[in-house]
């Protein structure tokens, strides 16, 4: 009987026949990575569990926990920083510019963001047309255009001027409302609308103002100095201010007039512009005095 071809069959119990001298291999190195072979050891199946992430809660959640939406006033807010420079970014400011401006000036003057918190609750409360504190903070062109200002009335004091009327210039061209840096703001403002607001040099905003669409705090002449109107707590609506309008009261018309006249206007007992209250002063459309 012919033998078997060598390599094929091996007889039991009867050892191969070892490689030629100096041509024996040694035994090739694992290329498997260590973690790969962690991955392997950790599981039968050759795949490794993770653990699930913590689940965080929502948004509303933390809102109705804190009553303040979630920017905070003691730190920067990047998601405004973000939002504003890319709204308000062109061939000539860059987002990426703008976004390190905002970013710097909210993080060294924290009464930035408290003041922002203020006008997000304001518009929130006042404003029915307004579903949630997000739709304040993405969609709404007045609050955008109040923040922006502010970061530009910074700018402005610290004698960065051009920049500060570049970035004015651009407001008004996005939001269609034209503030001058220099006008001072208060806190808790709600611009509903927004569109047409005109805010000149020397004007001031007290707190808790709410004003509509199409309002001009107009200067009186050409003569440099203080010459531009200063508000209260009040609303105003499709007006050309001139005048002072006292705390409490509520102007109207173009030129704009005290509700219940000059000598002795009509004052709220609550702050109309918290209120929004436009008609109840009112006993009949035809013989109001203005």
């Amino acid at each position: 009987m012919p033998p078997p071809p060598v390599g094929h069959q091996l007889s039991a119990g009867v050892a191969p026949p070892s490689p030629p001298a100096g041509n024996q291999l040694s035994p090739m190195p694992c290329r498997q990575s260590p973690r790969r072979s962690r991955r392997r050891t950790s599981c039968g199946c050759g795949t490794r569990s993770r653990p699930k992430p913590a689940a965080m809660p929502s948004p509303s959640r933390r809102w109705r926990a804190t009553s303040t939406p979630p920017c905070c006033p003691t730190r920067p807010s990047p998601l405004l920083s973000f939002h504003l420079a890319n709204k308000l970014s062109s061939s000539t400011l860059l987002s990426t510019l703008l976004y390190d401006i905002f970013l710097q000036l909210f993080s060294t003057h924290p009464n930035l963001g408290a003041a922002a918190v203020a006008d997000m609750l304001a518009v929130r409360h006042r404003d029915p047309a307004c579903e949630s504190f997000s739709h304040c903070l993405l969609n709404y062109k007045g609050f955008l255009a109040v923040q922006a200002h502010r970061v530009s009335h910074i700018l402005w004091s610290q004698a960065r001027r051009p920049l500060a009327l570049a970035l004015q210039s651009r407001i008004s061209d996005v939001f269609a409302v034209d503030i001058h840096p220099a006008a001072r703001i208060g806190k808790g403002i709600l611009l509903d609308h927004a569109t047409g607001v005109v805010v000149g040099e020397t004007a001031v905003i007290g707190n808790n103002v709410s004003i509509l669409h199409h309002v001009t705090l107009g200067g009186t002449g050409k003569a440099i100095g203080d010459r531009h109107p200063k508000i209260g707590d009040g609303i105003g609506a499709g007006s050309l201010v001139l005048i002072d309008v006292p705390p409490r009261t509520t102007a109207v018309g173009n030129p704009a007039r005290l509700i219940g006249g000059k000598g002795c206007p009509s004052k709220h007992e609550d702050i109309p512009g918290e209120s929004m209250d436009h008609t109840s002063f009112i006993s009949q459309w035809s013989d109001y005095v203005i």
